[in-house]
């Protein structure tokens, strides 16, 4: 992986480096909490090969390179230290950041994330996986709706509102979702877990259908130390409470 990510920067402040979820994007992950975020830190949002304008890799997705990637993006934005904030795969790959480079990394907020995914978890990225490639955008658009927005938040959509969601989900997927999704299919950073020496923040959703909370308290029990904050969401944290979300990450972060 010899490419540099396109990467977003904004505001000023302190580092606060994003890794975005897979499949995904650093604007579909993070949404409103770039600017939420970037009025007391420099944001800086590297996507993934794949995502955004970063053209796709020639080999697998590995963590490690991942992880080395990211740092070079923030090196590239002038960042000598900075917390990272990583959601669903984006908390893994936050994590070996943290522990291949410990003198960079000021404190950990792993939003919706996971260790490594259960059986759980690999049958929704298998079935996600299926669903692509079979070409049928509009079961996968649903089906990706159903499991990562709470029942309540969809509850209160007109039908008209879900034909757009789900629109722009089938329309928004990035050309290496597949790519990323194997990577996480084969995940596993529980052996880092007592490695980290820094502040870190768990925040999981509590009606989250993608990464269910047991894998936050999974990220609990094997970090020394580490806060926990459950928000009344899905995986879709930044569609559903991106407020709550934001107030949990600056609290935390003010007080490290």
């Amino acid at each position: 992986m010899t490419t540099s990510l396109s990467t977003l920067v904004r505001g000023t402040g302190p580092g606060l480096l994003l890794a975005h979820g897979a499949s995904s994007d650093i604007q579909d992950s993070f949404g409103p909490l770039i600017d939420l975020l970037s009025r007391e830190y420099t944001v800086v949002g590297p996507d993934y090969p794949g995502s955004g304008a970063t053209p796709r890799a020639e080999k697998p997705l590995t963590a490690d390179e991942l992880a080395d990637q990211l740092v070079a993006a923030a090196d590239r934005a002038g960042l000598e230290s900075f917390a990272v904030l990583g959601f669903s795969t984006g908390s893994a790959i936050a994590v070996r950041v943290a522990t291949r480079h410990p003198d960079r990394v000021r404190a950990l907020i792993l939003s919706a994330g996971l260790a490594r995914p259960n059986p759980r978890l690999q049958l929704i990225v298998q079935t996600w996986r299926d669903l692509a490639a079979s070409g049928d955008m509009r079961s996968l658009a649903a089906y990706l709706a159903l499991i990562g927005w709470s029942a309540r938040s969809l509850d209160e959509r007109s039908a008209e509102e879900l034909g757009m969601l789900t629109e722009a989900i089938a329309t928004g997927l990035p050309d290496g979702a597949d790519d990323q999704l194997e990577l996480l299919s084969r995940i596993d950073v529980r052996a880092d877990l007592g490695q980290l020496a820094v502040p870190t923040l768990v925040v999981a959703g509590a009606h989250d259908q993608v990464v269910s909370p047991a894998h936050a308290r999974e990220l609990v029990s094997g970090i020394v130390g580490a806060r926990y904050v459950e928000l009344d969401a899905g995986h879709a944290l930044a569609d559903e409470r991106p407020d709550e979300w934001a107030r949990a990450m600056l609290d935390f972060l003010a007080s490290c």
